[in-house]
């Protein structure tokens, strides 16, 4: 099976060095993820696409391959195509006839060819003699140029030919590894997920920075948003998650600041705290998931007051996005099954906060906090590579019975996301597979058979040991971690 893949198109205006240098780190970062499905895959790249082969792949692993694909950054569209050496129009309108002859039946199409190299015929040509071709020898209804129920299109490159199966639309953006680091403040809520997507689609390394406001529960649910946005957007390159414990922090403000000025002090602690994470990781910019006005922290005159606060350059991709906007990204790139059941812990901090914040109003108000709290809250910081962060659940957690073998009476339950579980599903398990998708879990959990042993299930075992260390914490001894051997 071969696939055509085509550069963004922000790639393809770089001048030659640069271009190059993004292809090949492409190059690189596809080879390392494609190489998980079939080691014997084959990525090759030229000046205007990058080729892939793979030797065979069965159907659940061919949709391993377009999801990766589909989520790798610097990719404008990639082609799932069948390839043939060139010998005349009469061999390519066979071939092409070959792969739409079923496609064609009843329906009106056209024919696109796009060519390259040297030869005896134009790009119309080709166009003309195929469509007419298979215009005489299928049931196609008809040719239609305007607006075709099928379009077949066609790809001739010096003495090779590829008529295209399907076409899919990637992300764009650059390749991973092609620009430097970023600490994204995430929350888990909606506005800070997409926000990280953004940076990363844009090829920024991006690592994440949690505040801490509402316990273990919240950070277990916000490292799986971590997780999950590592795993389909950046898992090529090891990045850290750093949490930051802050309830004192917000203590001493409930206690210390005005009301009206609480939501701007808790930002200007957390660029505070972010700047110094940022510091100690020798990262240089921050990116947070504020939008112009949709809250009152986040008007111009709050926005600058907050900035002030520190010398890192601060992006915010979402500060032209509309809400709908936000949401409607979040459920394209499955966070939105995360961000629904995670609380805005920041949200109910003033009752009737200010919208035009002043430096000397702000000032006045952290004179009377103590930073010493602010600054234990930095020292006390857990760093942990996200491809790790079981490691830390299970520093705290009890010790979790993992599994690899299973017999009839065991009961499988499988929290990945809808999306990930339909193209990787789990089959041939000699067990009682249930689905409860990882955010339903913790209120179906307590409602099923208590007599019965259930074992989590997630593609890497990251996920369901941090929920069966939560579901152990809550009381609940009959889960472990269903690990299959690979």
């Amino acid at each position: 099976m071969k696939y055509l893949v085509k550069y963004s198109p922000e790639m393809t205006i770089k001048s030659r060095p640069v271009r190059n240098r993004f292809a090949k780190q492409l190059r690189k970062n596809l080879a390392f993820l494609l190489r998980r499905i079939n080691e014997d895959v084959i990525v090759n790249g030229n000046w205007d696409y990058i080729g892939i082969d793979f030797p065979e792949l069965d159907e659940q692993s061919q949709a391993e391959a377009e999801q990766v694909l589909s989520s790798t950054q610097g990719i404008c569209f990639y082609e799932r195509v069948r390839q043939y050496g060139l010998k005349d129009l009469d061999d390519v309108l066979e071939k092409t006839r070959q792969t739409f002859q079923d496609r064609l039946n009843g329906k009106t199409f056209a024919v696109r060819c796009k060519r390259t190299g040297s030869h005896s015929f134009s790009s119309v040509d080709v166009e003309k003699y195929v469509g007419g071709g298979l215009n005489r020898q299928t049931g196609a209804k008809g040719v239609s140029l305007v607006n075709p129920q099928v379009l077949v299109k066609l790809e001739i490159m010096g003495d090779k030919f590829f008529v295209v199966e399907s076409t899919f639309p990637g992300l764009n953006g650059f390749p991973l590894g092609t620009q430097d680091s970023v600490l994204s403040l995430i929350s888990g809520g909606f506005d800070s997920s997409v926000s990280s997507y953004l940076s990363m689609r844009r090829g920024l390394l991006t690592h994440f920075c949690f505040f801490n406001l509402g316990g273990r529960e919240h950070e277990i649910a916000v490292k799986e948003v971590a997780l999950y946005l590592w795993m389909r957007f950046g898992s090529t390159h090891r990045v850290r998650f750093v949490t930051v414990p802050f309830e004192e922090v917000v203590g001493e403000i409930l206690e210390k600041v005005d009301n009206s000025q609480m939501g701007v002090v808790l930002k200007r602690m957390m660029m505070r705290a972010a700047g110094s994470v940022a510091d100690k990781l020798k990262i240089q910019a921050l990116v947070t998931g504020e939008s112009v006005a949709q809250v009152s922290s986040q008007t111009l005159p709050n926005l600058a007051v907050i900035d002030k606060v520190t010398d890192h350059l601060v992006f915010r991709p979402l500060a032209m996005m509309e809400k709908q906007e936000i949401v409607d990204t979040a459920r394209a790139i499955g966070t939105e099954a995360f961000s629904a059941v995670i609380p805005e812990y920041c949200g109910v901090i003033s009752v009737k906060p200010t919208t035009r914040a002043r430096m000397h109003k702000i000032e006045k108000q952290e004179g009377r906090f103590d930073f010493s709290i602010l600054d234990r809250a930095i020292a006390n910081a857990e760093t942990v590579l996200i491809d790790q962060v079981d490691i830390a659940a299970e520093k705290t957690a009890q010790e979790l019975e993992i599994k690899s073998e299973l017999s009839g009476e065991d009961v499988v339950i499988d929290i990945r996301h809808p999306d990930e579980e339909e193209s990787r599903s789990l089959v041939n398990v000699p067990a009682t597979v249930e689905r409860i998708p990882f955010y339903k879990l913790n209120t179906v959990f307590p409602t099923l058979d208590k007599q019965k042993q259930y074992w989590l299930y997630c593609e890497k075992g990251i996920m369901s040991k941090l929920h069966a260390s939560f579901l152990h914490d809550e009381g609940f001894g009959n889960v472990g971690v269903y690990r299959p051997e690979r």
